[in-house]
């Protein structure tokens, strides 16, 4: 999102602020991809670099998912707000970012494994099991929807 003008840059600030505030409460969120010709969605626990540009998560190496993504890249990340309840027509805040997921080398490792285990120390025996592969998905886009339908794009 490029904006010349103070305004734009008032709203610009405002909206990664919005983005800071879902990305570091949510634990979870439902990465998409796509195999066999059809979409195929997957519950995720994820963390985000503090500068928003990519997200890490982790999966086995034998599930759907992480086929689909050796297969083809390209991946959705959606990420929400939502209490299940009248109120989030209104409230709720549902971010997906868009972009493409690979496993993390090894050199990268250790700086993608400190920022998923800062947010999901819980999970410190899955991701070290041999057979879990660490991924991340650099960001091209984050489609950022409020108050129902309230549209607004960062683009990276």
């Amino acid at each position: 999102m490029s904006m010349a003008n103070e305004d734009g840059k008032t709203a610009e600030n405002e909206l990664r602020k919005t983005l800071a505030e879902v990305l570091s409460s949510q634990d979870f969120g439902v990465l998409a991809t796509h195999g066999e010709g059809q979409p195929y969605c997957s519950l995720i626990g994820f963390a985000a670099l503090p500068d928003f540009t990519s997200i890490v998560f982790a999966t086995m190496r034998s599930t759907r998912k992480f086929g689909n993504l050796k297969a083809d890249p390209r991946a959705a990340i959606m990420i929400d707000t939502r209490a299940n309840g009248a109120t989030d027509l209104q409230e709720a805040i549902a971010v997906t970012a868009l972009g493409e997921a690979r496993e993390v080398s090894k050199t990268a490792r250790n700086r993608y494994l400190r920022c998923y285990l800062d947010k999901h120390s819980d999970l410190a025996d899955f991701i070290m099991s041999p057979d879990c592969a660490l991924l991340c998905m650099r960001v091209r886009k984050y489609v950022i929807v409020q108050r129902f339908q309230e549209v607004v794009e960062l683009n990276l």
